[in-house]
């Protein structure tokens, strides 16, 4: 599972696709709804934060809404919180520039004409969700 701290417009199709499944999978988990992931590291920013289920549903809209900027029906009712009173989550800079790197990656092998148009992006944007802020890869991070 990897929910991005990068904003999903950086993410080729397969990329977009798959983070809306595990986003959906978190909200689950978050709702005490498997058996399998309750401790998944991506998760603990989200149980770490005041509201998990309103901020897992933000994240998701926002997922949802890059899909249908790009044509794709992502629907809009697995969303399963309507509230909108967001705090924000904080986010490192050093850990958006390690996420930046491991997606450079991805694309490089996955889909080389998003990894050449994401070249000139000297600071990439973080999910709206989150607000960087000065600090090291976050410690449930697992370094690849």
């Amino acid at each position: 599972m990897r929910l991005w701290s990068l904003h999903p417009n950086y993410l080729d199709s397969k990329g977009l696709v798959a983070l809306w499944r595990e986003g959906l999978l978190a909200q689950k988990v978050l709702l005490g709804q498997t058996k399998g992931y309750k401790n998944h590291p991506q998760l603990q920013r989200f149980k770490d934060s005041q509201h998990p289920l309103i901020n897992i549903a933000y994240y998701l809209s926002i997922v949802q809404q890059e899909a249908t900027q790009r044509n794709y029906r992502f629907d809009p009712t697995k969303i399963l919180c309507t509230e909108n009173h967001i705090k924000p989550i904080s986010v490192t800079d050093q850990q958006i520039n390690y996420e930046w790197q491991h997606l450079q990656q991805k694309l490089a092998i996955r889909d080389i004409e998003k990894y050449n148009m994401l070249q000139s992006v000297i600071t990439p944007k973080q999910h709206p969700l989150f607000v960087v802020v000065a600090g090291e890869i976050a410690p449930w991070e697992k370094i690849v």
